[in-house]
């Protein structure tokens, strides 16, 4: 599949499907452009689905730090799609669609964000809830203070993973994951500060294509309410729940989460 320089880094990315519709999917951290693999199974009819390896994932270049990586992900995302463009984002990538709705309108068709980690909206949504999410990624924080990346990978994933036990996952995985940590370090001021300010007045509410706003029944409490903050700024925002599904859904629960994509897309 092709690879080249794309916003100027290096990038891989694959293609599923040969549908009518143009659609580009940003994985989630850790992940890679293969996780995309099960839900293309189920939108393949409706859509031609490219889906890129982020910085520092998959077969694309490692993160070298030139720039704010959801800003360079954002870009290079920009310079995958040609026209206007159905966005499909998980956790991190979901947050990097919405910033490429904010910095290139004219690319975006649609959105849907599949569990948006964008923990900013949720504290404004919920003012109490950042201090139940501190705790929750205690574990996380206190690793990565330390320097101990491995830890700090037992930890995010504990959180934020399909469920699988740390001693269950095969060594070079965790190895991996844990060279991949300052890449979630590096995106905290975007996520949890709104550095890149897309909470400011009006700017949001400029992204007026139909958005989906997708969370498993199972998902960490955040999430409920940064699809409550997103939905309340977002002029045709609407949400849905996959029942039974975590954080991962579109690894664990793909036909149900294309589904609602599906039905989506008949109305966008």
């Amino acid at each position: 599949m092709p690879q080249d320089l794309r916003a100027g880094f290096s990038t891989y990315w694959t293609s599923f499907g040969q549908g009518p519709r143009r659609a580009l999917a940003i994985h989630c951290s850790l992940a890679h452009s293969g996780s995309w693999g099960g839900m293309a199974r189920h939108l393949s009819g409706a859509l031609t689905l490219r889906a890129c390896d982020m910085p520092g994932h998959g077969r694309s270049a490692p993160w070298d730090k030139r720039g704010e990586i959801q800003e360079v992900t954002a870009r290079i995302a920009a310079d995958l799609c040609d026209g206007p463009t159905d966005l499909i984002g998980h956790s991190f990538g979901a947050t990097v669609a919405l910033r490429l709705a904010v910095m290139r309108p004219d690319l975006v068709r649609s959105l849907v964000l599949i569990e948006p980690v964008f923990f900013a909206a949720g504290f404004a949504a919920d003012p109490g809830a950042r201090a139940a999410f501190d705790v929750a990624m205690g574990g996380f924080a206190k690793a990565m203070a330390a320097g101990d990346t491995q830890d700090a990978a037992r930890a995010f994933t504990a959180v934020w993973g399909a469920g699988a036990a740390w001693g269950d996952v095969p060594e070079p995985q965790r190895r991996a994951m844990a060279a991949q940590m300052p890449l979630i370090d590096a995106a905290q001021p975007v996520l949890y500060e709104d550095a890149a300010g897309l909470l400011v007045d009006g700017v949001l509410q400029a992204v007026t294509v139909p958005a989906l706003l997708i969370e498993g029944s199972q998902s960490p409490a955040i999430i409920p309410a940064i699809n409550a903050g997103l939905a309340a700024r977002l002029p045709q925002a609407e949400r849905a729940v996959i029942l039974g599904a975590g954080h991962m859904a579109p690894i664990t629960h793909p036909a149900q989460v294309s589904a609602e994509i599906l039905r989506f897309l008949r109305s966008a």
